[in-house]
């Protein structure tokens, strides 16, 4: 018994300290303000999205679960943005077959941010630069990869009656018009940023050591 309370506090200690919680709330109120506001940032048609690099920067900091949770917050401001009808897209879908719009919109933001988390976890005694470029690069890649994946699985249907043009096929419209122009934009601003978000993550934990 002794032994379980000190791994309890132990616990609290280690994560649900005052910092930390301040550290996930910034992250959690850039993810709402950058999805909420993606529409704003343009490149012609083409929307930035900036929301992936709060979810990286949170494993680097707070721990790949952090992340995940982060991650599984972005899918359901996603899911909200359908349902209010913001995201036309995500609306038509849930119309469709909602339960699995919903289960994918949160499983892909979940474990790009909890994959991510645990890569840097893994390998951030190496180059810290190169590990910060890795860990930015799977977010992404693994957010875009489920999408397709679930798309296929179980929203194909919707999806090709109601988006697909004629003479195009389902993987192709997924992989070439809707995934993979929005995946090279947030691959490429994840890399871009990821020297500042490796930058921040030295400040922050430069700041709990002095402190601690």
């Amino acid at each position: 018994m002794k032994g379980e309370e000190n791994s309890h506090v132990s616990f609290k200690e280690r994560y649900l300290t005052a910092k930390n919680i301040t550290y996930f709330a910034i992250l959690l109120a850039l993810v709402i303000v950058l999805q909420l506001f993606a529409s704003y940032f343009k490149i012609g048609s083409t929307s930035l999205s900036f929301v992936l690099v709060p979810i990286v920067l949170c494993g680097m900091i707070l721990g790949p679960w952090a992340a995940c949770f982060l991650g599984f917050a972005f899918g359901l401001i996603v899911v909200i943005q359908g349902f209010t009808g913001m995201d036309g897209f995500t609306l038509i879908l849930l119309n469709n077959k909602p339960f699995a719009t919903i289960m994918l919109c949160l499983v892909k933001g979940s474990l790009a941010g909890l994959a991510s988390g645990y890569i840097y976890k893994l390998i951030k005694s190496k180059n810290k630069l190169v590990v910060t470029f890795i860990a930015s690069a799977v977010c992404p890649i693994v957010n875009t990869g489920l999408f397709i994946l679930g798309a296929l699985l179980f929203l194909g249907e919707p999806i090709k009656a109601n988006f697909v043009p004629d003479g195009n096929t389902l993987i192709y419209f997924l992989v070439i018009g809707c995934a993979g122009i929005n995946f090279i934009i947030e691959f490429a601003i994840n890399l871009i940023c990821a020297p500042a978000i490796l930058k921040v993550t030295e400040v922050v934990e430069k700041f709990i050591r002095n402190r601690g």
